[in-house]
């Protein structure tokens, strides 16, 4: 069993053995997720034209892959989110290791891999405590997106479940209007 002083290490390490791999530290444990597929990464691009299309800079924001956010779940936890909605100056909220402080995130969104259940578990309790507005989740081992908002307590309440066919409508408090097609998110703009 590693120290927490020797985690961070133990991530970084990884990191660097693992060129592709996301590595982040969840309620102290090390999660190691393979490169995403073709869809899933079809699925950011696409939101990031959505978010572009909506105003998002215009309103303060800025929209981004693969950004760090800091969480106070343990010494060295950190989440890495597929997407990232979160405020213009966000480099002034930077915590260490690339991270950030929570409350510059407006919105994160995961879109499920092989590790699924860290998209639907444990980062619904880790972003509910950082105090994450809007945590979606498009969840492709169920087919459906899940909506997560306005966590209290450290808890979100029960998710929003959309189906195939329906849009999900994020709410207002994030900024910028944003209608986001189900099939769009969990397959990718084809």
């Amino acid at each position: 069993m590693l120290h927490e002083s020797s985690l961070a290490d133990a991530a970084d390490r990884l990191w660097e053995e693992l060129p592709g791999h996301r590595v982040e530290i969840l309620n102290g444990s090390i999660v190691v997720t393979p490169p995403p597929d073709g869809s899933h990464q079809d699925t950011l691009t696409w939101l990031i034209e959505e978010c572009s299309r909506a105003g998002a800079r215009r309103a303060g924001l800025k929209y981004l892959q693969g950004i760090g956010l800091w969480l106070p779940t343990g010494p060295h936890d950190y989440a890495v989110p597929d997407f990232s909605l979160v405020d213009a100056d966000f480099k002034d909220a930077l915590v260490e290791k690339n991270c950030y402080a929570p409350h510059v995130f407006r919105l994160v969104l995961e879109v499920t891999s092989t590790n699924w259940t860290n998209d639907t578990a444990t980062k619904v309790d880790v972003y509910a405590r950082a105090g994450v507005p809007i945590y979606l989740i498009a969840d492709r081992w169920h087919d459906e997106v899940l909506l997560c908002q306005d966590p209290v307590d450290g808890k979100y309440p029960a998710p929003v479940r959309f189906k195939r066919g329906q849009t999900v409508p994020v709410p207002d408090s994030v900024g910028v209007p944003l209608h986001l097609p189900v099939d769009t998110l969990l397959d990718g703009d084809d």
